[in-house]
C-alpha cells in the first residue's frame, strides 16, 4: 500500500519526469495534538511522503493516518478505530503551491517565509488551506517548516460528549519535512 501511494504520489507531481527542479522525502514528519491540558493527545507521523518542484511551487504530501504514533496504544486505536476510521480512509494528502516563489532563493542558504496555499484532503473531506512555512536552505539542503490548526468539525471527524473535556475541537497541526534533491 505505501509504495503504490508513494508511487501515485510522485506521479501525480512529476508528470514528465525528473530534474534538478524537484526534491522529494518519505520521512517528512507531522506532529498532531489535540489535548486540552487535561491530558496528553498527541502523535508524531514520521513516514510522510512529499514533493516539492522549486521552478513551478507546486508541493505535495501525502501521509498514511495508520502512521500515527502515540503514548498510549489505546489512545492510538481509538485515534484509528473511532476518530480516524483508517481501514475505511486510510490517509490525509495535500496538494498545493508556494504563493511568494519569488521571495524564495533556492540556490542561496537561508531562512524564508512562504505562504502556502491548497487543498487538505482527511477523513474523506476536502478543504481550502492557507497557512504560513518557513522554507531553510542549508548547503543546498531544502527543509520545510510550517503549522497550522484543523478544526475537527471540519472534517467529519466527531468527539463523542465524554471525550470532550479531553479533546480539543481544534487539532494543532506541524509539518517538519527535509528534502533531496530526485535523482535519474
Amino acid at each position: 500500500m505505501k509504495k503504490i501511494a508513494l508511487f501515485g504520489l510522485m506521479a501525480l507531481l512529476l508528470n514528465v519526469g525528473f530534474s534538478q527542479d524537484k526534491y522529494f522525502t518519505k520521512t517528512g514528519k507531522i506532529f498532531f495534538d489535540a489535548g486540552t491540558g487535561i491530558e496528553d493527545i498527541s502523535a508524531t507521523n514520521k513516514s510522510t511522503t512529499s514533493v516539492l518542484d522549486i521552478k513551478t511551487g507546486q508541493l505535495a504530501f501525502e501521509t498514511l493516518i495508520k502512521g500515527f504514533e502515540f503514548k498510549n496504544q489505546l489512545m492510538q486505536d481509538h485515534f484509528n478505530e473511532n476518530y480516524m476510521e483508517s481501514e475505511k480512509l486510510p490517509k490525509a494528502t495535500f496538494k498545493g503551491t508556494i504563493d511568494n516563489l519569488s521571495k524564495i532563493n533556492f540556490k542561496k542558504d537561508g531562512s524564508y517565509p512562504a505562504t502556502v496555499t491548497g487543498k487538505l484532503e482527511m477523513h474523506g473531506v476536502t478543504k481550502d488551506v492557507t497557512t504560513k512555512a518557513t522554507i531553510k536552505v542549508t548547503k543546498g539542503e531544502i527543509s520545510a517548516i510550517c503549522s497550522f490548526d484543523v478544526n475537527l468539525a471540519d472534517y467529519k471527524i466527531n468527539i463523542p460528549s465524554i471525550a470532550k473535556e479531553k479533546l480539543s475541537s481544534n487539532a494543532k497541526i506541524k509539518v517538519d519535512c527535509t528534502y533531496a534533491a530526485l535523482k535519474k
